[in-house]
């Protein structure tokens, strides 16, 4: 299994464990870690990461941990990641900042799918490892959720600006997660008896006095019906000014937004729209999912029953010209879009998703799309029709009339190419993929 990269992370839902702890750097760095990975060691189980990255790759041992953290190791501090190279995947981040005062301990953690932990022992396990971490390092809070479900949440913000987040911190309950540490200051804000009487699977002191708070005995049914009631009794029960309806509805609102959806593309567009969700947020994929089966392309315009007849004086010459617009854009694109020298049906899909997901048309300026990109991607479409489906160039001195015969019609390439480079939305309506479908359906 390859090494899990931020774009790894976003094609399924993952259980993430956020922890921002402090240690006092008195001791050696090993001494100060060693809390950690023996916590690591004991109870991460069939999730245990195998290998280190640093400079350099190594297998994991504890002084390949520290050997990685002191190579990388700058006036600021040092970070390494952990990974697992076979199932479930794994990415833990150690970030040790040590001109903070006191010095800083910051971890992220991944485990890939999220559904790994439907076991409830080894989310005990899990359990344990955080308490051992959370009472060695004092934290002001720490949790772990789905991912995808704390987009949602829009955590660690919860709806406030970056500067007010960064001013106040997590200064009250603002959401409760499956597995949650309060640190002694936000307990003491919300009251140290309230929070121990919280309505969960468990509540837990922890000897520096920070509160250890498991909501349900398993991470992977948080979005369930049983859960969210859960976790709003015990969010209310925590902070008595919220409606317990509201924060239910909002929690089911969620549940149902991440409710998987299956796609159902109109036939012409599927190629490209399988690609799409992928580039979206998990929290948001099964919404988009949702939209795209709801799209109909419009029916394309770009084609007349007969031929404009040619009005150029040499049209074989004007055709290698259109080659020549082509093989530019062949040499343009081909590193980003390998496919382009093929020529086929799926390059244009291809096309049609890096413009899409380069933002082509809103990212470039205007001219150099109407005077360079569009023309020569007409040429390259037109190109595909004579290749692939037979067609002829009826070459035109405009060149948005220029044409290629494939059966009975006659396809307008140069104008469709304006068009679908008007805009993102554009890409989608007159997509390169919808045009080739409907030019090779009237072939015969």
């Amino acid at each position: 299994m390859k090494l899990l990269t931020l774009r790894d992370l976003n094609v399924e839902d993952t259980l993430r464990f956020s922890f921002d702890g402090s240690f006092s750097h008195r001791n050696a760095l090993e001494r100060e870690l060693e809390p950690f990975l023996e916590g690591l060691e004991s109870h991460a189980g069939d999730w245990m990461p195998d290998l280190v990255k640093g400079n350099r790759q190594r297998r994991y041992s504890r002084n390949a941990v520290v050997v990685a953290l002191k190579e990388r190791q700058d006036r600021y501090g040092s970070t390494v990641g952990l990974h697992r190279t076979t199932f479930p995947a794994v990415s833990l981040t150690i970030d040790i900042g040590l001109a903070l005062t006191p010095a800083k301990i910051r971890i992220w953690l991944d485990v890939q799918p999220v559904s790994f932990f439907s076991d409830q022992e080894r989310c005990e396990e899990f359990v344990k490892a955080v308490r051992r971490w959370g009472s060695m390092y004092p934290t002001p809070y720490a949790v772990a959720h789905s991912a995808a479900d704390r987009q949602l949440a829009d955590f660690p913000r919860f709806g406030r600006d970056d500067e007010t987040c960064e001013r106040h911190g997590t200064d009250t309950v603002y959401e409760l997660f499956w597995l949650n540490i309060f640190g002694p200051k936000l307990v003491e804000s919300i009251g140290r008896e309230r929070m121990l009487s919280t309505p969960a699977h468990l509540v837990e002191e922890l000897p520096n006095g920070s509160i250890l708070l498991v909501l349900r005995p398993s991470a992977a049914d948080f979005a369930s019906e049983e859960a969210r009631v859960a976790q709003a009794r015990a969010h209310v029960h925590l902070r008595p000014d919220l409606d317990f309806d509201t924060v239910l509805r909002t929690l089911k609102d969620r549940s149902a937004a991440l409710a998987p959806v299956e796609p159902r593309f109109h036939p012409d567009v599927a190629p490209f729209l399988f690609r799409l969700p992928d580039e979206f947020s998990i929290s948001e994929r099964q919404r988009k999912i949702a939209e795209l089966n709801a799209f109909r392309p419009l029916a394309p315009e770009e084609w007349l029953p007969a031929a404009l007849p040619s009005d150029v004086e040499n049209p074989e010459r004007i055709v290698e010209s259109y080659g020549d617009l082509s093989e530019g854009l062949v040499a343009a694109l081909h590193t980003k879009v390998p496919s382009l020298m093929e020529e086929t049906a799926e390059s244009l899909t291809d096309l049609d998703f890096y413009f899409w997901r380069e933002n082509f048309p809103e990212r470039y300026t205007r001219e150099l799309i109407d005077e360079h990109t569009a023309p020569a991607l007409g040429a390259y479409l037109g190109g595909v029709l004579v290749r692939r489906l037979g067609g002829r160039w009826v070459p035109r001195k405009k060149l948005e009339e220029s044409q290629v015969r494939v059966g009975k019609r006659v396809w307008l390439p140069f104008l469709r190419a304006r068009r679908y480079m008007q805009s993102r939305q554009a890409l989608l309506d007159y997509s390169l993929t919808q045009f080739f479908r409907e030019a090779e359906r009237h072939r015969g």
